[in-house]
C-alpha cells in the first residue's frame, strides 16, 4: 500500500514537473444538449411518408382557418360593424393556424411518431405493386361486376313492385 501512495506521489510530481509555469486552464465539461425544439428527429429519414402528412396536415390546417375566416363574422353580434367582423375573424384564423402549426410540427417531429411514419415508408417499399395491365383488367372485372349487381338489384326491385301491386299493397308502380 505505501508503495502504491509512492508511486502515485512519482507520477504527480513528474506531470508538475512537465508543466508549463504559470496557471493552468481547468478543463471544462460540456453536456451535451438534447435536440431543441427545431431539430427533424431522424432527418432523412422516411422521406416520402414525411413529405405526404405534412401536405396533408398543412391542407388540413389551411382549410379550417379559411372557414375560421369566414365563419367567424357570422357568429358575432350585429352591433359590430365595418370591417371590424372580417378583422377578428383573421385575427382568430391567423392564431389558429399559429398554434396549428407549432402543435403539428411537435407531432409530426415526436420519436413515435416518426418512428412509424419510418415504418411505414419502409414497409411501402416492400409493396409488390400491379403491373398497368393488370390494374386495368381488374379495374374492368370491378365495373362489370358493379353494373351486373346494379341490374340484378333492379330487377329483384321491380319483382317485388309487382307482386306488391298484385297484393294491393302499393298502387302505384314504377310503370304506372
Amino acid at each position: 500500500m505505501a508503495d502504491d501512495q509512492l508511486a502515485d506521489e512519482q507520477e504527480a510530481q513528474e506531470t508538475k514537473a512537465k508543466a508549463p509555469p504559470g496557471p493552468q486552464p481547468r478543463k471544462v465539461q460540456r453536456e451535451v444538449a438534447g435536440p431543441s425544439f427545431f431539430t427533424i428527429y431522424k432527418k432523412g429519414q422516411g422521406y416520402w411518408t414525411r413529405m405526404g402528412t405534412v401536405i396533408c396536415v398543412a391542407l388540413i390546417g389551411a382549410f379550417t382557418a379559411y372557414n375560421l375566416y369566414a365563419y367567424i363574422p357570422t357568429f358575432l353580434p350585429e352591433t359590430i360593424k365595418g370591417k371590424t367582423p372580417t378583422m377578428i375573424g383573421l385575427g382568430v384564423a391567423v392564431g389558429f393556424a399559429i398554434a396549428y402549426a407549432i402543435i403539428a410540427w411537435r407531432l409530426m417531429n415526436k420519436p413515435t411518431n416518426v418512428d412509424f411514419l419510418i415504418a411505414t415508408d419502409s414497409e411501402m417499399k416492400k409493396v409488390n405493386w400491379t403491373s398497368r395491365r393488370e390494374l386495368i383488367g381488374s379495374t374492368k372485372v370491378v365495373v362489370i361486376f358493379m353494373f351486373l349487381t346494379a341490374l340484378f338489384l333492379f330487377l329483384c326491385d321491380i319483382v317485388f313492385i309487382f307482386i306488391m301491386r298484385l297484393l294491393h299493397v302499393l298502387k302505384f308502380g314504377y310503370f304506372g
